[in-house]
């Protein structure tokens, strides 16, 4: 892929997130301060970008640490499949996830601000002992917020929500997100629950999970 259409496609993703009824009002905040960063790759269902990823969110990770301001965010934006069905996105979202997690396993261990089983409402996903809140966007998903044109998945600090709700203002950032994704969507998305309170796993791909499921993450890192 060509620089000018690894540009073309991180200016698709901006302007997504720029749209004026977008809800997430932090991302448009990263946004207009700068603080997003994206790396487009292949195909999802494909290995071959596994270490590019995660070199690329371990300079994230390093930007994050060395910020002085909040609202960071990074996303990567795959090319492929085109038109995923949510079950087939929730497959290849939870396969890219573990295999950069085992790679990551090789070199840091899980942040321990949060903990590893994925049942565990304290459960983050963790690169460089740094825990992350992921979010997955596709072109077929049922939240019209998530329907973005590629595959994509967005990674965000945990820290952030962290030192967000230590300042008195995740509340208020919570109460305008939903209000906003009611207007943007019709309806609150039926897997969001509140900070803290259930697994996040739940809300990572958007796909609506009946009680039988169970996370397939499993991670490598030393215990």
């Amino acid at each position: 892929m060509t620089d000018e259409e690894q540009n073309i496609v991180t200016r698709e993703y901006l302007d997504f997130i720029q749209n004026r009824d977008f809800p997430c009002v932090a991302a448009k905040t990263a946004l207009t301060w700068n603080q997003i960063q994206t790396l487009v790759v292949d195909h999802m269902a494909c290995p071959k970008d596994d270490a590019a990823i995660l070199q690329f969110l371990y300079d994230v990770v390093d930007t994050y640490r060395q910020a002085d301001k909040l609202y960071h965010s990074a996303a990567i934006i795959f090319k492929g499949p085109e038109s995923p069905t949510e079950a087939q996105f929730d497959e290849l979202l939870w396969q890219r996830l573990q295999a950069v997690s085992n790679l990551d396993a090789q070199h840091y261990g899980y942040d321990k601000r949060v903990v590893a089983d994925p049942t565990s409402p304290d459960f983050s996903y963790s690169l460089k002992e740094e825990a992350f809140f992921v979010i997955g966007l596709h072109p077929g998903s049922s939240r019209p917020a998530r329907q973005f044109k590629y595959p994509t998945l967005v990674f965000n600090a945990h820290d952030q929500f962290e030192r967000i709700r230590a300042e008195g203002r995740y509340d208020k950032l919570r109460t305008t997100i939903r209000t906003r994704d009611m207007a943007y969507s019709g309806s609150i998305n039926p897997m969001l629950e509140d900070y803290g309170e259930s697994s996040e796993v739940y809300q990572y791909s958007g796909k609506v999970y009946d009680q039988a499921w169970k996370c397939p993450f499993l991670s490598q890192h030393a215990r």
